[in-house]
């Protein structure tokens, strides 16, 4: 049966990082662009019509808050992940990243620590070493099928001067969806450091095999008061442009205290657009989401098995959620920057280089699957033409 997403959708010429800027940022001619986390899919069409409506009216002036979109979000957490969130714990943002980054600088002072895991989104290096936070590395772990967290090289990294833990969940780029378990363990030393945790949690809405994902801060009363989550329509939907998002935060005082920041930032308005599109898209786009992550869960399966059959010196890590496939390309005995160069210049191929996800990523690539079969089979078999001359 044809799905909607088989819809093959030229984004060429319209001002798309993904296609028009790959060239010019990877350095090579006629790439084939499976690297950045935007989809290749047009949003709902609900989520079309509204913003449509929107820009109709020929006014784009300053936006007020609306209680509609609230209840919105409110009523799709709820829904996704039977938590319970009230409108006066959103706190809108333009973007999950800028989030980060005001966060770090609000509750962190000049010298103080911040920790990631990497592997990790690269954003999370800047975030802390752009405000002259020391940042502080608690490397997850890999077995060569499966990665976890390293609890016991996170406790032995803590100090006083240790504030924020930047949590990935669901983890960009290696697809771990944490367990239950997995968080109380995490939230366990957090609390007994005093922590607080950042938990960006972008990539929620897209997860596989039946899982289900756990935002951290409703996994205990503790956790509830020490967590600010970070979410966005914008993975879920293809909605990063409009520049919408929100932070969720339960302690009232931490609240008021990045409120107030954001306000004497000038921080504190948000998309009108975006969030029309996203008001819509919470409110309409749930059975195009069940579609998307289907599809995707599809596109997982078969790259694993092509790979398998013609690539067997490339392995993928299962993800259990985001869209993005992680590579482990140990047996293609290339460093990082001769594969970057041999993907760029032989198989014609924009992956995201794993080392730009720290150390640990040197020997990865990721690739996005948020794209047509088409569009991913044009990408396999330009990998394959390479490999083959290689091996």
């Amino acid at each position: 049966m044809t799905s909607r997403f088989d819809q093959k959708v030229n984004r060429r010429g319209t001002n798309s990082m993904k296609w028009d800027g790959v060239d010019q940022l990877y350095n090579g001619e006629n790439l084939w662009p499976m690297w950045v986390a935007d989809m290749d899919f047009p949003a709902p069409s609900e989520v079309i019509e509204a913003v449509q409506q929107e820009v109709s009216r020929g006014i784009y002036g300053y936006p007020v808050r609306s209680s509609s979109v609230d209840k919105a979000v409110q009523s799709w957490l709820k829904r996704r992940f039977d938590w319970d969130v009230e409108p006066k714990h959103l706190v809108y943002t333009s973007g999950v990243v800028p989030t980060l980054s005001q966060i770090i600088k609000l509750f962190t002072e000049p010298g103080e620590k911040v920790i990631i895991q990497p592997p990790v989104y690269y954003p999370f290096f800047k975030v802390v070493t752009n405000h002259d936070r020391k940042l502080v590395e608690n490397p997850l772990v890999y077995d060569g099928d499966r990665y976890k967290m390293d609890l016991e090289h996170l406790k032995s990294v803590i100090d006083k001067q240790t504030k924020i833990l930047i949590l990935c969940s669901p983890h960009n780029p290696v697809g771990r969806v944490w367990t239950e378990q997995e968080l109380h363990e995490l939230a366990q030393i957090c609390i007994e450091h005093d922590l607080l945790i950042v938990s960006d949690e972008i990539h929620c809405d897209i997860v596989f095999n039946g899982l289900k994902h756990l935002p951290t801060a409703s996994i205990s009363e503790e956790m509830r008061n020490r967590t600010i989550t970070c979410m966005a329509p914008s993975k879920t939907f293809n909605l990063a442009g409009l520049q919408t998002s929100y932070a969720v935060i339960f302690n009232s005082t931490l609240r008021r205290e990045f409120q107030k920041h954001l306000s004497q930032e000038f921080m504190n308005m948000f998309n009108s657009v975006g969030t029309v599109a996203m008001e819509a898209a919470y409110n309409e786009g749930e059975k195009w989401l069940d579609e998307l992550i289907s599809y995707v869960e599809d596109n997982v399966r078969f790259v694993q098995s092509f790979i398998e059959e013609h690539m067997p010196k490339i392995k993928v890590v299962h993800p259990e959620g985001t869209y993005l496939l992680w590579l482990d390309c140990t047996d293609l005995g290339m460093t990082s920057s001769e594969r970057k160069q041999w993907l760029t210049e032989q198989a014609k191929v924009a992956l995201s280089n794993g080392i730009v996800f720290g150390k640990e990523g040197e020997p990865f690539e990721r690739m996005n699957l948020a794209c047509s079969r088409e569009t991913v089979l044009e990408g396999l078999n330009r990998l394959k033409k390479a490999y083959d001359v290689l091996t």
